[in-house]
C-alpha cells in the first residue's frame, strides 16, 4: 500500500477518522545544485562526474566557505547530505596540509560508527587519504597510540574529549597540526550539557593554542531560530550561517492525530501508537514509532505485535524495540535489519532522532509532541529521504502543548524553530571546567579571561579557599587529590546518586530526581519493571532497592521556598513588576502517598533534609491594581498557581527545554515582596541555564500564548490539558482556571 493509500484508508475507517484533528499536505520541491567549487582537489571533482553527483547549492556553499577560512554552522533538515557538507571541506584541506588533522566530534557513540564507515568509502572512491579512526571508551588501550599518532581525522564524544585533554602531552602531535573541527549535531548541545560543553570546547582551543594551532569549525544543526547567537556561545566564533537547504524532498502528509478529541470515547496515546504502527506494517509500509521513555518503547513495541498475531502473524516478528541500554552489537544488527528492509517496524526512543543511518522509511509516527519544533521535523524527516512521498503522524498526550496544537494545527505547522539557549555565566559550570583546565595546563588569569571570561579570578580564589588549585609562579594549578575530570560531570552539576538492586546498578539520578522517584518507601519503574526503594546510603550516595511489586503506586509531597538574593534587573508591566535576579531554592520533601488508581490508600511521612541551590528566576510582583481584575469570587492563590504551572507548561513553545527543566512558586502574600501576590519561575538547575532570562524577555509573549492555551481548553475548573501540573508538590490544590486566565490576559497586555 502506498502512503497516499494508507491515508485514504484512515480516513475512510471511522475508527480511526473521527481522531483525526488535522491533515496537512506539505509539497515537495526540485533540488537546487550548484557545480563543484573550483577550491576542490581534481581527484575529488573526477570522482563526483564519475558518479554523477552534482552537489547541493548548500553543500558547494559550505566548501567556500571553509576554504575562504570562515567558521561555519550549517543548519539544514535531515537527510539533506550534511556529511558530505563537512567531508569535502577537510579532503581540500589536506591537499593543501598533508599532515592536517581533524577532529569530529558527536554526542552519541553510535553516531561514530556510520560517520566511520562514509569516511572509508569517500577515502577509497576519491584516493585521497582521510585516515579516519574512533576514539572512545570502547577503543582497546593498545589501538591509542596508533591512533593519536597516525589519525587523520579522530571521530570521538564529549566525554571522551572530557577525559582526553589531561593527557594533552600525548597528543601534542595531533593537536598542533588540528586544523578542523567538526560539531555534528550540534543542537544537542543544550542545556546544562550545552553550558558544560561550551567550556569544554574552551579548554580545548586553549590547548590548542598551547600547541601552536588555531582551527576552523564546522557545526552541523537542526534548523535553529538563533543559530549565530547559538554558534557563538557555543564555541566563542562568529560563524558565517548556512541554511537554506538545496537537497531536493517529496511530498510529506502529515496527521494531528488528538486520541482526546471532543465527543468521541478518549483512547491510550500509547495503545494507539501501538496499533497505528502494526496497521503501517501490516501495509507494508517500512516505519519507525518514537516514544518518550524506555519503558514505553519496549510496551508499545509488545502491544504493536499482539496486534499484528491477530491480523498477521508472519509479520510479528519484524517489530522490535530500539534504545538506549542494549549491548552494541544488538543495536548494530538492529539498524542493519532496518536499513535492508528485514526490521518494518522500529518502537524508539530519541535515540534514532540523531542521524544514525538506517536508510529510508515511509512513516514516523510520534507518541507525544516531542517537546520542540526542532525534535517533530527531525523525527518526521526521518521518513521519506530522498523524493519518496512520505507520512507523518503526531499523536497528541493530554497535556498542554499537545492539546494546544491539535486546536491549532495553523500554529504547529506555521511555528517558527525554537532558540537554543546556551548559559556561559553558570558558575557553577565555569568553576567545575576551570579546575580541569588548571590540571591540564597552569590558569594565568590576564592570558586566559579569553577563554574563561571575567570572572576567572574570583572562581580561581573560591577554588583555593577549597584547597583545589594553588598558585605558582606560572599560574594557578589543580593540587586535588582525584583526577580533575573525574569529580566533574558534562550533563549534570549536583551530585549523582545510584539505585542499586543486589549491588546492580540499575539507574542513575541526581538528588532532586532521587527525592522526587526514589525516596525511601517509594515505587519506582525501571524498563517496565516494579522496585521498592527501601533505605538510602548516604555516605556513599546508593539508594538500595528490590524487585517488588507491591501493587500500588507512590506520589510525593513538597513544599518549595524561594528567597531572593540579588535582583538584576526590571521592568514595568501591565500587572506590575517584572524581575529577573539570583535566588535560593529550597525544596523539602517531606512525606507521600501510596495510591491504587489514583485513590490514596495511605500517606507516610520522610524525615529527608531540605535541598537548596542557588539559581536565576524570573518574578511577578503584582501591584494592587494587577489584582483588581480577579472579582471577589476568585481564589487569589488558586489563580496565582494555576498561572504559574500555565507559565512553565508553555514555555517548551518557545524555548528549546523540557517543563522539568524549571520550577515555580506562586504565592497570594510574599514576604519576599513586601507582602504582594507574586509568581517565581526558576531554572531548576544550580546556578541557571538561561531559561528564566529568555522568560524574562519574552514574559508578554509567553503570557499571551499560556492565556490562549487555557482559555481554549473545554474543561471548567481546570485538567491535565491545561492549568494541571504533573509536577505540583501540592497535588494541583488550589486551582482557579478563571482568574488565572483573567491574571494572564492582564499580563500580556501591553499596554
Amino acid at each position: 500500500m502506498s502512503v497516499s493509500g494508507f491515508l485514504e484508508f484512515l480516513l475512510e475507517n471511522r475508527r480511526y477518522s473521527e481522531y483525526i484533528a488535522h491533515i496537512q499536505r506539505i509539497p515537495g520541491k526540485d533540488a537546487a545544485r550548484s557545480p563543484a567549487p573550483v577550491v576542490l582537489p581534481a581527484r575529488v571533482k573526477d570522482w563526483l562526474e564519475k558518479e554523477k553527483i552534482t552537489l547541493y547549492s548548500h553543500q558547494a556553499e559550505a566548501i567556500e566557505a571553509i576554504a575562504a577560512g570562515e567558521d561555519v554552522i550549517l543548519c539544514t533538515p535531515t537527510a539533506s547530505g550534511k556529511t558530505l557538507s563537512f567531508l569535502l571541506p577537510f579532503l581540500t584541506i589536506r591537499q593543501e596540509v598533508r599532515d592536517a588533522t581533524a577532529l569530529a566530534i558527536y554526542p552519541a557513540k553510535a553516531l561514530t560508527r556510520d560517520q566511520q564507515k562514509t569516511m572509508q568509502e569517500l577515502e577509497k572512491a576519491t584516493g585521497m587519504p582521510i585516515q579516519p579512526a574512533i576514539y572512545d571508551g570502547d577503543t582497546p588501550q593498545h589501538d591509542r597510540p596508533l591512533i593519536r599518532s597516525q589519525a587523520g581525522l579522530i571521530l570521538t564524544n564529549p566525554y571522551e574529549l572530557h577525559q582526553i585533554l589531561p593527557w594533552h602531552r600525548q597528543w601534542s602531535s595531533f593537536f598542533s597540526r588540528l586544523r578542523y573541527i567538526i560539531l555534528d549535531e550540534a543542537h544537542q548541545y543544550r542545556g546544562v550539557f550545552g553550558s558544560s560543553m561550551s567550556v569544554l570546547i574552551r579548554r580545548l582551543l586553549r590547548i590548542c593554542d598551547h600547541y601552536g594551532s588555531s582551527p576552523q569549525f564546522f557545526l552541523s544543526s537542526a534548523t535553529l531560530a538563533n543559530p549565530a547567537d547559538f554558534a557563538r556561545n557555543l564555541t566563542g566564533r562568529e560563524m558565517t550561517i548556512i541554511d537554506r537547504s538545496g537537497a531536493p524532498t517529496g511530498d510529506r502528509f502529515f496527521i494531528l492525530y488528538n486520541p482526546y478529541q471532543e465527543m468521541v470515547q478518549p483512547r491510550s496515546v500509547y495503545s494507539e501508537s501501538a496499533e497505528i504502527l502494526s496497521l503501517l506494517v501490516e501495509a507494508g509500509l517500512q516505519s519507525l514509532c518514537f516514544t518518550g521513555s524506555r519503558r514505553m518503547t519496549e510496551l508499545v513495541s509488545v502491544w504493536a505485535k499482539n496486534h499484528l498475531h491477530k491480523k498477521s502473524p508472519d509479520k510479528v516478528n519484524s517489530i522490535a524495540a530500539y534504545r538506549a541500554g542494549y549491548l552494541p552489537k544488538e543495536r548494530q544488527e538492529l539498524e542493519r535489519n532496518l536499513k535492508a528492509g528485514v526490521m518494518r517496524g522500529i518502537v524508539s526512543t530519541n535515540a534514532l532522532e540523531l542521524g544514525i543511518d538506517i536508510g529510508s522509511l515511509d512513516a514516523v509516527v510520534m507518541t507525544g509532541y516531542p517537546g520542540t519544533m526542532m525534535s517533530v521535523w527531525q523525527q518526521a524527516g526521518r521518513a521519506g529521504r530522498s523524493v519518496s512521498d512520505a507520512l507523518a503522524i503526531l499523536i497528541a498526550m493530554q497535556n498542554p502543548l499537545d492539546q494546544f496544537f491539535m486546536r491549532h494545527p495553523e500554529e504547529f505547522f506555521a511555528r517558527p524553530h525554537e532558540h537554543a539557549i546556551i548559559d556561559t555565566k553558570n558558575p557553577y559550570i565555569l568553576s567545575g571546567q576551570l579546575l580541569c583546565a588548571a590540571s591540564e595546563l597552569p590558569v594565568r588569569p590576564v592570558s586566559d579571561i579569553r577563554w574563561f571570561g571575567k570572572g576567572i579570578i574570583d572562581h580561581l580564589n573560591a577554588l583555593g579557599e577549597n584547597g583545589l588549585v594553588a598558585e605558582t609562579p606560572r599560574g594557578y594549578v589543580y593540587t586535588g587529590r582525584k583526577r580533575a575530570s573525574e569529580l566533574v560531570s558534562l550533563s549534570q552539576i549536583s551530585e549523582v546518586w545510584t539505585v542499586e538492586v543486589r549491588n546492580r546498578v540499575i539507574e542513575t539520578l541526581d538528588i532532586r530526581q532521587a527525592c522526587r522517584e526514589a525516596h525511601p518507601g517509594a515505587v519506582l519503574i525501571h524498563q517496565g519493571e516494579r522496585y521498592l526503594v527501601g533505605s538510602w546510603d548516604f555516605g556513599r550516595h546508593r539508594i538500595l532497592a528490590t524487585q517488588e511489586d507491591p501493587g500500588y503506586y507512590t506520589r510525593v509531597n513538597h513544599q518549595t521556598s524561594v528567597q531572593i538574593r540579588e535582583q538584576l534587573m526590571s521592568r514595568e508591566i501591565r500587572s506590575g513588576t517584572l524581575c529577573l535576579g539570583r535566588v535560593e531554592v529550597s525544596e523539602l520533601y517531606h512525606g507521600y502517598r501510596r495510591l491504587i488508581d489514583e485513590r490514596t490508600i495511605s500517606t507516610e511521612l520522610l524525615s529527608l533534609e531540605p535541598i537548596t541551590f542557588e539559581t536565576i528566576s524570573v518574578w511577578i510582583e503584582f501591584s494592587l491594581e494587577g489584582m483588581r481584575i480577579l472579582s471577589a469570587d476568585r481564589d487569589v492563590g488558586g489563580s496565582l498557581h494555576g498561572a504559574e504551572h500555565a507559565l512553565i507548561a508553555m514555555m517548551p513553545y518557545h524555548v528549546l527545554c523540557d517543563r522539568w527543566d524549571l520550577g515555580g512558586l506562586s504565592s497570594a502574600s510574599s514576604g519576599e515582596v513586601r507582602g504582594k501576590p507574586v509568581i517565581f519561575i526558576y531554572d531548576g538547575y544550580e546556578g541557571g541555564i538561561g531559561l528564566a532570562e529568555r522568560a524574562y524577555h519574552i514574559y508578554e509573549e509567553l503570557c499571551e500564548s499560556a492565556e490562549k492555551m487555557v482559555r481554549e481548553c473545554r474543561c471548567k475548573d481546570g485538567c491535565p490539558a491545561c492549568i494541571y501540573s504533573p509536577k505540583c508538590g501540592n497535588d494541583n490544590q488550589p486551582l482557579d482556571k478563571t482568574g488565572c486566565i483573567a491574571l494572564l490576559r492582564h499580563s500580556a497586555s501591553q499596554t
